[in-house]
């Protein structure tokens, strides 16, 4: 697998991400076109989009649907992919933090993708603690239009206060697959922020989903093809 480097969120791109300021440091591999923006494709449309739809593959649907070996076999180019691009340094003295799924632990669509990952980053594994947690199964993000909102998981998001003082922390990572708005990511780091005063926290993602710019010619193209020819007098 060729060695992909950490971009960073900054200037360029950060009006993709509506949830971030110019004070959040966040990391990520690749790019991800969201579904809408892929003329019908979808996961067919990108190496990034084909991986990212094997990483979501539900758990309850492991016996139903074909293709569950894809999943194990996302998390492992994910795994490979983040050892390669990690500073090693940081990686023996920081703490990885999931993103919890969003279903509670015993729901059928519980998932651990992100921890599986993040453990699979170094042997002996890396300090990876799912400090924060919830017991609210709610819609994944990506699979429905009413998305929660910042103040949504900060009401239901808590701290594991056995794990958080399970040793110490100098240094946090807040890990997610896909960086879409921020939301997660805001809420976690404000979670994090209260509970480990001082304590540097930047957010690391497999992908983020980008946004295509505007293109007006095709626009009209697309509206030519619905309405037929425009009158622009």
């Amino acid at each position: 697998m060729t060695k992909v480097l950490f971009r960073q969120i900054d200037d360029s791109n950060r009006a993709d991400h509506s949830r971030l300021t110019a004070e959040d440091n966040c990391l990520f591999l690749y790019e991800f076109t969201a579904f809408e923006h892929t003329n019908g494709l979808g996961f067919r449309f990108s190496d990034t989009n084909q991986l990212i739809h094997n990483l979501k593959k539900k758990p309850s649907e492991r016996l139903t649907k074909g293709g569950w070996k894809y999943k194990g076999i996302a998390i492992q180019k994910c795994a490979i992919a983040l050892r390669q691009a990690i500073n090693p340094a940081w990686l023996a003295t920081g703490t990885i933090v999931p993103v919890p799924s969003s279903k509670a632990r015993s729901h059928a669509d519980y998932d651990d993708r992100l921890t599986q990952i993040a453990n699979s980053l170094s042997v002996p594994p890396p300090d990876v603690r799912e400090i924060v947690r919830h017991d609210h199964s709610h819609p994944a993000a990506h699979e429905s239009n009413d998305r929660p909102t910042v103040e949504n998981l900060l009401a239901f998001y808590e701290i594991d206060e056995a794990v958080a003082n399970s040793k110490p922390v100098t240094s946090i990572a807040i890990f997610d697959d896909v960086l879409t708005a921020g939301t997660h990511y805001r809420a976690m780091q404000t979670k994090l922020a209260a509970r480990f005063s001082g304590v540097p926290i930047f957010g690391i993602f497999i992908a983020r989903r980008a946004i295509p710019p505007f293109d007006a010619e095709q626009f009209v193209k697309q509206l030519k093809r619905l309405f037929g020819e425009i009158d622009d007098e």
